[in-house]
């Protein structure tokens, strides 16, 4: 951070002792359908630019939208599983607004009417502390595009030349999860956000409704803050950071944004009510556009579509697919596996908690498996540059690693080469042994001669190994298995040793 950015900020000691943080937190989640939201077009990410439209999620005249039924039930699945109640009749509404990477020049929202409101969320802070935060509303719509601003330093519409414009994303499903005034966290504001937006991602990927990779996009928060003197009886003007792509992003936003606001009420200045955009190298936030209210968009009720109004029965049915909450998933785990709270902690901060879980459902003994995710498969992400869940080896894929190696076909030198082939993309474990070359020798007669020849030049190791010294076969040892490329036994090798200098 420079120091004239530093220089704007108060101390959040100060902050904290005089005035209160109000949160808000509103965090869009793409849903995992094979389809839009109101078309037939392809959702997957990647695809060239422009390549996965058609004459309704590109606005043509005419053109009339059709609700993803999967896209409904996702979403139903998503407020009971935040504690909310379905409304049993809604309906889509236009919300209108002008941007480039929106075709329609509207967005097809719920207004008043969204599939779920009221509930919560129970998050657990870094000490083990519970804070529930409340839960407004759950609301269908669809995805905006995607703009590429080129010619600037910043990849921003500021200072960039011109702008392209790829509509791939336009019409995917979208549930936007909104809270209530998130109030009383106190100094701990930042720590509660991220503790709530990772709670989410991880009820939202238990729940199979999303793949919740914030690196794509397919999660996105926007946190709202504003600060209220100690002895003020109503919220301070907030302000919306959006669109912050990481887990630590949110807490290092929230955080900021409290110490900005904190040194303008300080100054006799006053907040406005803006959207702010993060920014990654420093942990700063920059002002946006003017924050629009409701009035603005002139919501109205979507002509082309009928009212969303799931059966009862249905929804009940639904409530019955819900898996095991994380949270009692974990906890769960935390027993059967006998970890302390700090390694549980470690496993989940990681990333590795249900990479491990997954490892020992494939049938790899729990202690194996956390071995490999949070050692070596660790240390490929982070050389990578990936999030360890990203990395493209699954968790069956290593449980069958792990069970090679307790059979005997593979040392975990070998093991390791195995991985190494997987990550590369040249097959499953299976496959990148036999091409590779990898499996274990088992043959005595191979063996045996790599040890004759180790011994032969090594006559003075063999005098030590025949007068008693065991620990000298180490260095025939080690040179048996320089001639075999690692593929030997050291075990059997070391019996073989053993045996010829008797």
């Amino acid at each position: 951070m420079t120091a004239a950015t530093a220089a704007k900020l108060m101390s959040y000691d100060d902050v904290i002792g005089r005035f209160d943080p109000v949160l808000g937190m509103e965090v869009h989640v793409e849903l995992g359908t094979v389809t839009k939201m109101f078309c037939g077009c392809p959702t997957a990410f990647g695809a060239a630019p422009n390549t996965q439209v058609c004459p309704v999620c590109l606005a043509f005249p005419g053109a009339l939208p059709v609700v993803n039924d999967k896209a409904v039930e996702m979403a139903i699945r998503i407020g009971l599983a935040l504690n909310c109640s379905i409304t049993p009749w809604g309906r889509f509404a236009r919300k209108n607004y002008f941007y480039p990477d929106q075709p329609k020049n509207y967005q097809i929202s719920q207004y008043d009417e969204p599939i779920a409101t009221e509930g919560f969320l129970d998050v657990v802070l870094d000490d083990g502390e519970t804070f529930r935060v409340e839960i407004e509303r759950a609301h269908m719509e669809e995805d905006t595009g995607k703009l590429t601003h080129v010619g600037g330093e910043t990849g921003r519409i500021h200072g960039a030349s011109h702008s392209l414009i790829d509509y791939n994303r336009a019409g995917v499903p979208l549930v936007e999860i909104v809270t209530k005034p998130v109030v009383g966290a106190g100094e701990r504001a930042p720590e509660v956000a991220r503790a709530y937006v990772t709670a989410l991602r991880d009820l939202l990927k238990a729940l199979e409704v999303s793949d919740v990779r914030m690196d794509q996009g397919s999660l996105r928060c926007d946190a709202n803050v504003s600060l209220m003197a100690k002895d003020a009886a109503e919220f301070g003007t907030r302000t919306e950071t959006k669109n912050v792509n990481s887990l630590k992003s949110v807490e290092v936003a929230v955080r900021y944004e409290m110490r900005r606001q904190g040194a303008v009420l300080a100054d006799g200045g006053s907040v406005t009510q803006e959207t702010r955009h993060f920014q990654e190298a420093d942990g700063s936030t920059r002002q946006g556009r003017r924050k629009e209210t409701a009035e603005d968009y002139r919501y109205f009720p979507e002509p082309d579509l009928q009212p969303v109004a799931p059966d009862a029965a249905w929804v009940e049915e639904l409530r019955g697919t819900l898996p095991e909450m994380p949270w009692l998933r974990r906890a769960r785990i935390q027993e059967d596996w006998g970890l302390s709270d700090e390694e549980m902690r470690d496993l989940v901060n990681a990333g590795a908690l249900d990479l491990i879980a997954a490892t020992a459902d494939a049938g790899a003994p729990a202690d194996a498996a956390r071995s490999w995710w949070v050692s070596y498969l660790s240390q490929q992400a982070k050389t990578r540059g990936e999030e360890l869940d990203a990395l493209p080896i699954t968790p069956a894929q290593v449980a069958e690693v792990i069970a090679l190696v307790a059979d005997g076909k593979l040392t975990n030198k070998l093991a390791r080469q195995v991985v190494d082939g997987v990550l590369a993309g040249e097959g499953g474990p299976a496959q990148v042994m036999a091409d590779r070359g990898l499996e274990v020798v088992r043959d005595d007669g191979a063996l045996q001669k790599a040890v004759d020849d180790a011994l032969a030049a090594n006559p003075d190791i063999v005098e030590k190994i025949k007068g008693g010294k065991v620990k000298a076969a180490g260095k025939i040892v080690g040179d048996v298995m320089k001639a075999t490329r690692g593929q030997a036994d050291p075990a059997r090798v070391q019996e073989l040793v053993i045996a010829a200098c008797s």
